[in-house]
């Protein structure tokens, strides 16, 4: 019987944990008999009450397989054919998706520089024109990240100036959710208040990242944003037909708080790795090595030396990143970088998950700390 290799920890993505042991109980007690498929379960009757509870009445949930299936989907059923998505130059929808907004959705995206990876009103004026202009197609949907490529985090008046911007110009809000718990934590607020309340009007709500094996879904606050999620889900091939081990896996998320306990703990490592690497420099254990973004939730970004960034990745795994502008910011498979501006910059990106722990934080550290010196 072959090994396989050892589990390497590391900081390249959330991604790369496993699953939360409450939710591989539930896929497990969700595999007891026979449940009607392609959603007709109890276990998305019971998500649909879960979401109701924490967004308000009203909202429908869609479960899907993948964050791009929930964007791509969410974001066809919300414009016609001549819409186009106005978003951030570094959003997922732009630069991590291979192409599917475009190839898959048909969509036209209207990308801005930005600083941090957040939208403005006045960012998104950049390119909200041109309505009637038969020559460009409409601009109809912004699309916010919460949180961000970039770590950062919208506060709820944020996104409400946003909403309000967007309405009055004719245009729908839609939240690319896939690190929305860790923004929850981040602001110590409801979902609720940040979404719904602030005037979002689809929802990418995002599992994976968080604990669950697979599973997010488009979540509609707003029926008259959205339509043919019916028929849409299933055209992108995102209808499950055991519908309910997706299902169950985001009522457990969303049960006794799971998804606020695990962002809570990602969140409260990175901050530590934050610390941790601040008080090297300070004490000068640590040289060489500065911050590009506020910490904000579970994501550090840092550049390292000439050098540095390839060493520890012989023991600790973590991507290069791209420009903070809105550059490309491509990994190759051992998680380094195919750009040159990207090498050049020496930026990197440190993830923490729900299962990082102390000792993986300080055993980075320490180990940032022999590089460096």
């Amino acid at each position: 019987m072959s090994t396989l290799p050892r589990a390497v920890r590391g900081f390249a993505s959330d991604n790369y944990s496993g699953i939360h042991p409450e939710i591989l109980a539930a896929i497990a007690a969700a595999n007891e008999g026979h449940q009607v498929a392609y959603g007709e379960d109890a276990y998305t009757a019971r998500l649909q009450e879960v979401f109701a509870s924490h967004f308000g009445d009203g909202v429908e949930a869609f479960p899907v397989f993948n964050g791009t299936g929930a964007n791509v989907t969410g974001l066809q059923s919300m414009l016609p054919r001549w819409g186009a998505v106005i978003a951030a130059g570094t959003a997922h929808i732009n630069v991590d998706e291979g192409g599917a907004p475009e190839k898959v959705g048909g969509l036209k995206l209207l990308t801005v520089p930005t600083e941090d990876g957040k939208l403005t009103p006045e960012l998104i004026d950049r390119e909200a024109w041109g309505w009637g202009d038969e020559h460009r197609a409409q601009p109809l949907v912004v699309s916010i990240t919460q949180s961000t490529e970039l770590g950062t985090v919208y506060t709820a008046d944020e996104v409400r100036a946003i909403a309000d911007h967007a309405h009055a110009r004719g245009m729908r809000l839609h939240m690319d959710g896939a690190r929305i718990s860790n923004a929850a934590a981040a602001l110590d607020l409801p979902l609720r208040a940040f979404t719904r309340d602030a005037g979002v009007d689809v929802l990418s709500f995002g599992g994976t990242k968080n604990g669950a094996m697979l599973g997010e879904a488009i979540v509609v606050m707003d029926p008259a944003a959205s339509d043919g999620l019916i028929y849409l889900r299933k055209l992108n091939m995102q209808l499950a037909s055991k519908m309910r081990f997706v299902s169950a896996q985001l009522v457990a998320l969303l049960s006794d708080d799971l998804y606020l306990r695990n962002a809570r703990h990602a969140n409260a490592m990175a901050a530590r790795l934050r610390a941790g690497v601040e008080a090297g420099i300070a004490d000068g254990s640590i040289r060489g090595v500065g911050f590009t973004q506020a910490t904000q939730a579970n994501g550090v970004f840092a550049t390292l030396p000439d050098g540095v960034a390839d060493r520890l990745r012989e023991s600790f795994r973590f991507y290069d990143w791209g420009p903070v502008i809105g550059g490309s910011g491509q990994r190759d498979s051992d998680g380094s970088s195919d750009d040159g501006e990207d090498a050049a910059k020496n930026e990197v990106r440190w993830m923490c998950s729900f299962d990082t722990t102390e000792a993986d934080i300080d055993a980075f550290i320490a180990a940032i700390a022999r590089e460096t010196a």
